[in-house]
């Protein structure tokens, strides 16, 4: 079983989509913030604070460039639906409440009447015509709800190592560039094992899979400017289409298609 649908939202920086999967998802990390709720089933993940399970009715975030990975507690699978904010609209829309820097500390929570107001939002942001007052209300009513309970307005800074530093930010500033482990290592200044090793402890993965994810986000944005799959491929860095679609539906769930048509 998997079925993910991307829907077209009211409002622009916020995208909703809707998921029932017994499918594991690998360890990645978004660019947005995700609010969602469980509907069914449960879910384990890995996240910043360790090992989470969420269960039906419960609210689950993450924070952008935050790894995390997930799959259900058992073969009946799970599903949910989330809603992911663009960090720049969620820092205009709660500047006046949390001025500077945050971050959600809560991974899942148990919390009926956040709940309630995720489930209203997501409703009022996919309906065909929606009500622009009322969704901007209960948008900052949920966000503030949010906030005051489950965040951090000084999130602590933390730093990777100096190697590890120089292996990220040629990754991120060039993803669609090809590089080898040898090449990370020597501009890192430590041997291709300490780098690996370093790494997977600090960053939770690989540098090749933080590199392919970092390729789909690209991608990602590409689709989202409006570019046709095939060009976006090759502009992120993948080989082909076919190689981009297997690795935005690990990560994302979707196709870069039906992404596409939601959100272009």
């Amino acid at each position: 079983m998997h079925r993910a649908e991307q829907f077209r939202s009211a409002v622009t920086g916020i995208e909703a989509v809707a998921l029932a999967s017994r499918r594991h998802f690998p360890r990645h990390a978004h660019d947005h913030f995700g609010i969602g709720v469980m509907r069914f089933g449960a879910h384990r993940s890995w996240s910043g604070i360790g090992p989470v399970e969420a269960g039906a009715g419960d609210v689950i975030t993450v924070n952008p460039g935050e790894m995390h990975d997930g799959h259900p507690v058992d073969d009946r699978g799970r599903g949910w639906t989330m809603l992911y904010l663009d960090p720049g609209l969620m820092a205009r829309e709660m500047r006046d409440e949390t001025p500077g820097p945050f971050e959600i500390t809560r991974p899942a929570v148990s919390d009926p009447g956040l709940a309630d107001s995720l489930t209203r939002l997501f409703a009022g942001m996919i309906a065909p015509k929606p009500d622009l007052l009322a969704l901007e209300e209960r948008l900052l009513r949920t966000l503030m709800l949010l906030l005051r309970r489950y965040a951090n307005r000084f999130p602590p800074v933390r730093e990777a190592s100096p190697p590890v530093a120089r292996a990220l930010r040629r990754l991120n500033e060039a993803p669609e560039i090809p590089v080898t482990l040898g090449e990370l290592a020597a501009l890192s200044g430590v041997s291709r094992f300490q780098l690996l090793r370093g790494f997977s402890r600090e960053v939770g993965t690989t540098p090749h899979s933080y590199l392919i994810q970092r390729r789909v986000r690209l991608a990602r944005q590409l689709l989202a400017a409006g570019q046709r799959p095939a060009e976006a491929a090759i502009a992120a860095g993948f080989a082909d289409q076919s190689h981009m679609t297997r690795a935005f539906v690990r990560q994302f769930g979707v196709t870069p298609a039906r992404y596409r048509s939601a959100v272009a």
